[in-house]
């Protein structure tokens, strides 16, 4: 196999959206405020700092996911271990997808993505929250 010869992107996006559950922006607001729901930003910190993120959301850089999610990993992360539901995405929801995918083949069950990701937050005029840097202790 040579570049350009494998599975196309979009072949890989739909193919994840088919596996994983899929929600809105409006389904997503209606449910933002749930103790249950954790909301994860896969975006780079560059996009954060330039168009700010959904309000309550937590940021975990794409590629880390398998390292935060996984209990054995030295970077597990604990909010990863509780039973809560999962909220991903990305700016158009294509890393979303595919990170959802992955976040639930490891156990993550009740996880889903953000289709049209950040994208269709804002086009649906829902609040976004500018990005403040965290403080060092």
């Amino acid at each position: 196999m040579t570049i350009g010869e494998g599975v196309e992107l979009a072949t890989l996006i739909e193919e994840a959206e088919a596996d994983i559950e899929v929600v809105d922006a409006d389904g997503l607001r209606a449910a933002i405020d749930d103790d249950d729901l954790v909301v994860i930003d896969l975006r780079d910190v560059r996009e954060l700092q330039r168009e700010g993120h959904l309000p309550g959301a937590v940021h975990m850089p794409r590629g880390m996911l398998e390292f935060w999610i996984a209990p054995e990993s030295p970077y597990a992360r604990p909010v990863f271990q509780e039973d809560k539901r999962f909220v991903f995405y990305c700016a158009m929801g294509w890393r979303s997808a595919l990170a959802c995918q992955i976040a639930t083949r490891m156990g993550l069950l009740r996880a889903a993505h953000l289709g049209g990701g950040f994208t269709a937050w804002k086009e649906s005029g829902f609040e976004v929250v500018p990005y403040e840097r965290k403080k060092k202790a």
